[in-house]
């Protein structure tokens, strides 16, 4: 069977490639073409174009690339017509996905969708549209499933992927990775302040306001793959600060706690069972619009899963030096980190266990040769 896959960004990279495993076991002879990443392309098939080329950030920066988000996005169209594929899979990435699923439906593809769109947090309206345009959806929140009842659309909860990617990862060694890395033997505050440079920069700054103040703690960055150290050097000015790239989850084995950009980073800190403080900021502009577009609680997966603050979340304005000293003193309290580490374990379960990516492989063949 022929699958084309489109994904963005870092995590759709990642859980596209574990759906493509799946893939290649479900159906040997399966000729997949896909929009991904370096992880999707390490499986196999056939990449067409890289996230980093579509990477855009907030309101702004979509508007400021309209013409070159047209360009691909009429580009995707004309590959998928020469390719012509028994089921097109979209990857989360809604703004530029729902587009092509609407005239992919019209053209007569199969259409399903793997990781909703955020439909649960803004614009719900757009559950129409993905009604019309998806026959087949695949959830990996719990509370996803329940949003689509509410509107009469059946979706398949299949689990997180996440769970796979973290159980099935190798062990590190900790003593011979810090020797790798030139770690010391502190315990370990990790970084992780996102994948886009702007993100990044307002991320950084603040969290590493924070390094004078525990001399005792090592504090590491976990570098982005689409990023270079170069650009992450300009912030590093302190022998207490480290940089590891592409080796997120291995750093986050051996912390003894985080401070998070929020996304699916939270998520995995959580998994790992790692006290983590959630960060975010944005351009006010972006702010104030995404202020009055998004209904929900909480910012962090974590949260939203658990439908109570696990986690504390600074946005905007809250995140700032004073503010994150205080929490990051909370999660390094040992009678905080019992609580918190209670709620992951909740969280887990929750979740709904292993298999996520094999179950989703197998409905999506299903769909097809039915």
């Amino acid at each position: 069977m022929k699958y084309y896959i489109l994904a963005g960004e870092a995590s759709g990279d990642l859980h596209g490639s574990n759906l493509m495993k799946a893939l290649y076991k479900e159906d040997p002879n399966a000729n997949i073409r896909f929009w991904g990443g370096d992880a999707m392309q390490n499986v196999g098939g056939t990449l067409v174009k890289h996230y980093k080329e579509r990477a855009f950030m907030g309101f702004i920066e979509v508007i400021l690339n309209l013409n070159k988000i047209f360009k691909l996005i009429t580009f995707c169209k004309e590959d998928i017509k020469a390719f012509m594929p028994d089921v097109i899979i979209f990857i989360d990435n809604s703004g530029f996905n729902l587009r092509i699923a609407k005239w992919a439906k019209q053209e007569g593809f199969k259409t399903n969708y793997y990781i909703s769109p955020q439909v649960w947090a803004s614009r719900a309206k757009r559950v129409h549209d993905i009604k019309r345009d998806i026959d087949a959806m695949y959830v990996i929140l719990p509370f996803v499933e329940e949003f689509y009842k509410k509107y009469n659309y059946k979706v398949n909860f299949v689990g997180h992927p996440l769970i796979d990617a973290i159980a099935d990862r190798t062990q590190i060694e900790e003593k011979q990775f810090r020797v790798t890395y030139n770690l010391g033997n502190k315990p370990i505050i990790a970084l992780l302040p996102g994948s886009r440079k702007q993100e990044i920069t307002k991320m950084l700054t603040v969290m590493l306001s924070l390094i004078d103040d525990y001399p005792n703690y090592q504090f590491v960055i976990a570098g982005a793959p689409s990023q270079d150290y170069s650009f992450y050097e300009t912030f590093i000015s302190s022998k207490n600060v480290k940089f590891i790239s592409n080796k997120t989850y291995d750093l986050l084995s051996i912390s003894t706690a985080a401070l998070v950009t929020s996304g699916t980073a939270t998520l995995e800190t959580a998994l790992f069972k790692i006290p983590q403080v959630v960060c975010y900021k944005a351009s006010n502009i972006s702010y104030q619009i995404a202020k009055r577009i998004i209904t929900l609680k909480y910012i962090s997966l974590v949260n939203l899963v658990m439908d109570k603050e696990v986690v504390t979340e600074l946005i905007q304005n809250d995140f700032n030096t004073k503010k994150l000293k205080l929490e990051l003193d909370k999660i390094l309290d040992t009678e905080n980190r019992k609580k918190m580490f209670l709620n992951y374990y909740e969280l887990e379960k929750t979740l709904g266990g292993k298999g996520a990516s094999e179950k989703t492989a197998k409905l999506i063949y299903q769909s097809i040769t039915s």
